[in-house]
């Protein structure tokens, strides 16, 4: 019989509609804040299960924040738990993107988005730059000599994970598992069994009712293919939302593709949201609803229908190896794509040129949150939007 949890099912709840609501940085950002706040701070979830999922969640397609928060859910509570973390993390920000969408209908394009986007990005290259740093010696090990030559094989994975990453802009599933395998042949080989192979609001003036049945079919059929075939972060399904939503159907405009994503970067929640701001202004709420429960609803399923398994085998060598060289790779890519969001963010236009402000705002976030104890990220937002507003639009 497994020990009763430390905390309740709404604690739970409460956690994640919080970090639904106030947790800015995309998916690096999203993770890093779990492992703080649940594992090293609360103490509800062990390093082993937030390693599990971390796995898991990488595994399998869809956005990867919500699949960990999906998983931790379940650990202790379930599917009631991992169904009810899922919606708590997912629908304040959903509720943001379609506020963010009405309004963006009725003024015609949001012209300050820019200026918030400008402060707020370079504030969050700064966060999640410093989650990856607690997370990759939470998973693997110090910055040291010593940690280098003890997990010399992790830190090879990791190191790899991370420049393929920066150099492709993409996450490679092949990479992780192959991570996987190889450490855990090196480090615990599996003696393979037959019994053990068997068990594995206003209403139509801005847009709210306004679509058609045959392009909520489009929305349901797109969408549900961005969420189960798209492995990785919200780094990986940019790109082939741009191809369905730009390239093939014509749903959105160059500019109104570039806005939906600056929506999701200046809300909090996971960067996916932006599926309910497209799916907005493609065909109102019905197309928002019908976008965000498409892409969603196969990574839920991705998750909880293996987790019971995971979660039981996890403690197996064998698999505990594999789950560790999968960490390293996956971690490792988290800290590549970071590279690659800050060179976007810090080196502008086709020339290259070196954007000052950037770093210094992403610099005095590092700083901030390294001697500044207790300093909540959502402050630093508010700050760093209050200087990108200054920056683009008084001086």
């Amino acid at each position: 019989m497994e020990p009763k949890p430390s905390y309740s099912l709404s604690s739970l709840i409460k956690y994640f509609l919080k970090l639904g609501s106030t947790g800015f940085g995309g998916p690096v950002a999203l993770v890093g804040y779990m492992h703080k706040d649940l594992v090293e701070n609360k103490k509800w979830i062990s390093e082993d299960e937030y390693k599990q999922g971390l796995a898991l969640a990488q595994l399998a397609p869809g956005p990867l924040a919500a699949q960990l928060g999906i998983y931790l859910g379940f650990v202790h509570y379930r599917l009631l738990g991992a169904t009810l973390a899922g919606l708590a993390f997912v629908l304040p920000s959903f509720i943001m993107v379609v506020l963010l969408g009405i309004a963006y209908k009725l003024f015609g394009g949001l012209p300050w988005m820019n200026a918030v986007f400008y402060g707020v990005g370079a504030a969050v290259i700064g966060i999640i730059i410093m989650s990856s740093y607690k997370l990759t010696v939470k998973s693997i090990g110090k910055f040291n000599l010593q940690s280098f030559k003890t997990n010399w094989l992790l830190w090879l994975f990791f190191v790899a994970a991370a420049i393929i990453t920066f150099i492709t802009e993409s996450e490679n599933i092949l990479l992780f598992v192959g991570a996987g395998l190889l450490y855990m042949f090196i480090k615990s080989p599996p003696k393979f069994s037959s019994d053990k192979l068997a068990n594995s609001f206003v209403l139509l003036q801005i847009g709210f009712w306004d679509f058609q049945y045959t392009t909520l079919q489009k929305i349901a059929i797109f969408f549900t293919k961005a969420g189960a075939f798209v492995f990785g972060s919200g780094l990986a399904i940019v790109p082939f939302l741009h191809s369905g939503v730009v390239t093939q159907n014509h749903w959105l405009t160059e500019q109104q593709f570039v806005d939906a994503v600056a929506v999701a970067m200046i809300t909090p929640g996971p960067v996916v949201i932006t599926v309910g701001f497209i799916g907005y202004l493609v065909a109102g709420f019905p197309g928002a609803c019908v976008a965000a429960i498409a892409t969603f609803l196969p990574c839920y399923l991705f998750t909880v229908i293996p987790a019971p398994y995971f979660h039981k085998i996890a403690k197996n060598k064998p698999v505990k190896a594999f789950v560790d060289g999968i960490t390293a790779a996956v971690v490792g890519a988290l800290v590549g794509a970071v590279f690659v969001i800050a060179g976007r963010s810090i080196f502008i236009g086709s020339e290259k040129i070196v954007d000052i402000p950037t770093i210094l705002i992403a610099t005095a976030t590092i700083f901030s949150l390294l001697y500044i104890k207790k300093l909540q990220e959502p402050y630093i937002i508010i700050v760093a939007a209050i200087i990108g507003i200054i920056l683009k639009l008084v001086i």
